[in-house]
Formats: structure tokens, sequence, C-alpha cells
């Protein structure tokens, strides 16, 4: 029986070309370190922010997110460069905003996910957690929503692994005392959030609007559609 319901926010909750945001977003954040440093050049910062962003996804749990991301940058930049992180930190309370331009808006995300709280599930906003608490709040209102509409949230700071790396959600559901066996992951990535969360135990939906699927897997494997199509599918769970 499902009792929880997670959700994926980017190209899930909130519809996006992900290469289309990500390079998007970079060129804002670029802009904004080469303006206070000199020691930043466009091609080695983009560069060695997928460094870090490698960085937290190979982490094994020893370290948050956070730490893992800022362990690889200073190894590159040196650790005096961690006190420009006060320059990354006031990036994405300000000038990430202009990154909604890259994002759409699903009004059909917004109802589904009341529906499915009214109806009594717990729900979880597990995105990915390689970026801060401020971002992830940004991206949320993007969407609709407001991440204390949800029981829990993930960030880089709050965590210690990344998708698709099933202990992501091992972690999360061990802190909200959650069975695998009773949660639904609804995702748009098929390694991410289907595969990782199959191999964490948990069954899964995929949305289809900004579908991820780099493998090129066959998705009638997966109970797949829209966020109607979801809907449709909690209603057969509540008969």
């Amino acid at each position: 029986m499902i009792k929880n319901v997670l959700f994926d926010l980017d190209g899930t909750l909130l519809p996006m070309d992900m290469d289309e945001f990500t390079n998007g977003y970079f060129a804002f954040l670029v802009k904004k370190a080469m303006e206070h440093s000199d020691k930043y050049t466009k091609d080695e910062l983009i560069k060695n922010v997928w460094g870090g962003v490698k960085a937290m996804v190979l982490n094994k749990g020893e370290m948050t997110n956070e730490q893992a991301f800022w362990k690889y940058f200073t190894s590159v930049y040196g650790e005096e460069s961690l006190k420009d992180k006060a320059i990354f930190d006031d990036f994405y309370a300000n000038e990430f905003e202009q990154a909604k331009q890259f994002c759409g808006k699903n009004e059909d995300a917004r109802k589904v996910v009341d529906s499915i709280k009214e109806a009594g599930f717990r729900v979880v906003l597990a995105t990915n957690p390689v970026f801060p608490e401020v971002a992830t709040r940004k991206r949320a209102i993007w969407a609709g929503f407001n991440v204390d509409e949800f029981e829990a949230f993930t960030t880089y700071e709050n965590s210690h692994f990344c998708k698709p790396n099933p202990e992501y959600y091992k972690e999360l559901l061990s802190k909200l005392d959650m069975k695998a066996s009773e949660c639904l992951m609804v995702g748009n990535d098929v390694d991410e959030d289907m595969e990782a969360g199959i191999k964490a135990g948990m069954q899964t939906f995929l949305i289809t609007d900004c579908l991820i699927n780099k493998r090129q897997v066959d998705i009638n494997k997966y109970p797949h559609g829209s966020f109607n199509d979801l809907w449709d599918y909690i209603t057969t769970i509540l008969k």
C-alpha cells in the first residue's frame, strides 16, 4: 500500500530542458564569479563546477554534498577560494532568479500534488541535492510551490548522497521513518528516479513531459504518462 509520494523537481514539477537550463544559469554564475575575482575564467570555471557536481554524485556518505563540492573546488583553486563561497551563495540568492526564464510551469502538477495531499498521502520533495537550499526554494517557487508544503526537501547542505545512488533515497526515507515499500517515486529521469528508486525498494511513476532517458530504455516497464495520468494511477490505489 502506497502511503508516501516523493516528487522530483527539475523536469518533473518544474518543466525544463535540463541542458538549456544548466547552460543558461551557468552563464550567469560565471559572469558573477568573474566580476569578483580574476582567478576565474569561463571555460575553467564551468569545468570545475562540473567537477564539483561529480564529486557530489560520487559522495559515499562521509560528508555532506556541500562539503564534497567545496572539497573538490578548493583542491583546484586553493583553500583561499573557500572565501568565495559567499559569492556563490549571493548568486543563488539573487542572480539565479534569472534562470527562471529557462523553465516552464505545469498547472496540472499543482492540482495533482494538492489532490494527493488531500487524499492523505505524505509528500516529499526529492530533488537531486546538488543545489543549496536557497536555490531549491527558488526553483520550487518557479514551479508554483513552496518547499515547506512538503514534509521534507533535499539540498546539498542536508544530504550525503546524490541520485542515481540508491543510498540517496535510503537516507531520505530513514530520516522520515518511511518504508520504501510504501513509497511512490515520481520523476522524469529513467536512471535517477526510476531505476535508482526501484533499487531503493520503492514503486515508481515516470512523468514523460520532460523525459530524460539517456540509455533509451523501454519505458513501458514503468507506469508512466502525464500528471493527469499519475492521478488516475493514484486513484486506482485508493480504490
